[in-house]
């Protein structure tokens, strides 16, 4: 049975929110203003889940989605919805979570950082499935909500040489003597494609040889993966070190390994360095951390203006090959790396680690709750003078902004988005802050949790 909805607003996952007698409607294809019949397939005690049969008065914001496969294939959520609307709905979910979680209003708004909309995804991981029904071997993200492989063609967000060469691949798999024990296909593009091919099996010479041939008619490079991601090793020494992104604003190559952490856009990711380091005002006097440092994205880049950098991870393997990256760029003097759990520190290691003048934070979706903690419970002395926070969850970052606004007198000075991946419901964000006088408000009496007041479909 359909229903008519009139659609107020949109939330995360590009579902339309309507009401019905106080009951939240979320309604899937369906755009803010627009009067839309849909049909109810899930009902829960305090909302309810539909999908759009037919649009009666659309949106200016919607257009023609460029992928066929859009609406099935779980890689992107926002493709019916023009470019320049994502951003703002973006800009709009960071500047709600600031408000319900952190409770603080950002005072000024960054302009957004965004670029091309197409062919940016220059890291993915692709599922692969034999599906007898479909034809033999898929390639490609899952399904939207489900853990089928979407039967994918194309690929808009690919680079277009990936996406042009997903069918050949999959003839290629399907030829393979052990291709129902092939799980999946890493993509990381730097100077050359590299795809990682995770097998539970041993391949035989003739696979060896297509594997091979297929390399050379698409410019490929294989690796392979026989356990964990300790075991990935390239199928022919000659290209172990291909990989590497540049910075060409401060003349630096990054070297990395293909199941390495890198943004997946590589030119946002330039902008998006520039910016945090033009926001940072770090100076040849400074010394600067920089916390969750990967492989040194911003620690490198900090190096050329700092007097000393301090880059902190969790992993040693990246920390090794970031000080491996500042020998060759002449940058080691000024630059110094640390492993350490950044889920488990406390304010007395902080103090150990001496003064910092400036400080960068650039953690995973848990953002950095034990680093805000102990910032928090420094004395007014010993706090750094600004801190500059990269987050790729509003939830987190508005739950780390509280502990650092209302417990550690620091002052939120500037907030705004990123568009790291355009097309999905992925926010990245950037905030600004600023050492204040200490409050008197103490942590147990902010509610720092992070759940969202809107309920969200399972998975």
């Amino acid at each position: 049975m359909t229903e008519l909805f009139l659609i107020e607003s949109l939330d995360l996952e590009a579902r339309g929110i309507a009401r019905r007698d106080g009951k939240t409607i979320f309604v899937e294809g369906a755009l803010p203003g627009e009067y839309v019949e849909a049909e109810v397939f899930r009902k829960k005690p305090s909302y309810e889940i539909a999908k759009t049969i037919k649009v009666i008065k659309s949106s200016s914001a919607r257009v023609t989605p460029k992928c066929e496969h859009f609406g099935v294939c779980g890689g992107c959520a926002m493709q019916h919805i023009d470019p320049s609307t994502q951003v703002a709905i973006k800009q709009q979910a960071l500047e709600d979570a600031f408000k319900h979680i952190a409770k603080v209003t950002i005072p000024q708004v960054l302009p957004p950082i965004h670029g091309p909309a197409w062919h940016y995804r220059y890291r993915a991981r692709l599922s692969v499935r034999y599906v007898e029904k479909k034809g033999g071997i898929l390639i490609g993200f899952h399904e939207r909500k489900s853990r089928y492989v979407a039967d994918n063609h194309t690929c808009p967000i690919l680079p277009k040489a990936v996406s042009d060469m997903l069918m050949p691949l999959r003839t290629l798999i399907g030829s393979l003597s052990n291709f129902e024990r092939i799980p999946q296909i890493e993509l990381a593009m730097g100077d050359k494609i590299v795809l990682v091919l995770r097998h539970l099996e041993p391949f035989s010479a003739e696979d060896f040889e297509k594997l091979d041939k297929f390399a050379q008619d698409y410019q490929v490079s294989w690796w392979l993966q026989e356990k964990g991601p300790d075991t990935v090793k390239p199928l022919h020494e000659e290209d172990r070190a291909l990989l590497a992104y540049t910075l060409p604003q401060f003349n630096l190559r990054m070297n990395y390994r293909p199941t390495d952490f890198t943004q997946v856009n590589h030119q946002i990711n330039r902008v998006l360095i520039a910016r945090a380091l033009s926001l940072l005002e770090a100076d040849k006097n400074d010394r600067v951390a920089d916390l969750f440092c990967g492989l040194g994205n911003f620690t490198l880049p900090l190096a050329t203006q700092a007097k000393e950098v301090v880059g902190i991870e969790g992993s040693s393997a990246l920390t090794d090959r970031a000080l491996s990256a500042a020998q060759v760029h002449g940058l080691d003097k000024k630059t110094r790396f640390t492993t350490l759990n950044l889920f488990e520190v406390d304010v007395q290691w902080l103090r150990d680690l001496g003064y910092f003048d400036r400080m960068l934070i650039d953690p995973p979706r848990e953002g950095a709750l034990a680093v805000s903690r102990a910032l928090a419970k420094l004395d007014t002395h010993e706090r750094p003078k600004r801190i500059v926070y990269v987050s790729c969850n509003p939830s987190t970052l508005a739950r780390d902004t509280a502990i650092l606004v209302r417990v550690g007198g620091y002052k939120l000075m500037k907030a705004g988005v990123v568009n790291m991946f355009p097309h999905t419901s992925h926010v990245e964000s950037i905030a600004v802050f600023e050492a204040g006088e200490k409050p008197l408000e103490v942590e147990e009496e902010i509610d720092v949790e992070t759940q969202s007041d809107t309920p969200v479909d399972e998975v």
